[in-house]
């Protein structure tokens, strides 16, 4: 237990460290906390190929053809959604191919963020279907938007009304 004199010090010496003040500093430990990149805002990591993101990048515009600020937004977000994927099975080939570790010290790769466990594979499995979800939201729209373009008539996105309410009662008169 600290002493009332060692409490008052630490308060006085968390006064003076109050984190990076420069965009510099700011900039340099923006990623402490990225164990994974997984949902990160940043779509490219410290450790990755930035020349292969940019090609790949490239080859999706090459093949998407995007005309116009939005359509080029909509591959952006491609590109970031197959990047993300690609990050994503890196990680569950880290996890299927190394021993469980336990450590406190900070990770040095991707995959060691995750360790084997009954829950890290519904994790990466919830996060797959995150990051396809966003690949394909994207990737439709795109398509819409680009047969609008090419006076192909576009139906709005189907909508599905379910009522739940129906399933219940009929289960409610099936029990006596």
């Amino acid at each position: 237990m600290p002493t009332a004199k060692q409490r008052a010090a630490n308060r006085q010496n968390a006064q003076k460290s109050t984190g990076p003040k420069t965009p510099e500093g700011k900039a340099a430990v923006s990623l402490n906390a990225v164990k994974h990149g997984l949902l990160s805002r940043y779509t490219l990591l410290s450790d990755e190929d930035e020349a292969a993101l940019v090609e790949l990048g490239k080859r999706l515009r090459t093949h998407l053809q995007p005309v116009g600020e939005l359509e080029v937004l909509l591959v952006d977000r491609i590109v970031t959604a197959v990047w993300r994927l690609r990050r994503l099975h890196a990680v569950e080939t880290h996890v299927f191919t190394k021993p469980q570790r336990f450590s406190t010290q900070a990770p040095a790769q991707v995959g060691e963020a995750f360790q084997m466990g009954m829950q890290t594979f519904a994790l990466l499995s919830r996060y797959e279907t995150t990051i396809e979800r966003s690949l394909y939201k994207a990737l439709h729209e795109l398509q819409r938007l680009q047969a609008a373009r090419a006076g192909v008539p576009v139906p709005p996105p189907a909508a599905a009304d379910v009522d739940v309410n129906v399933m219940v009662q009929s289960e409610e008169e099936g029990v006596s």
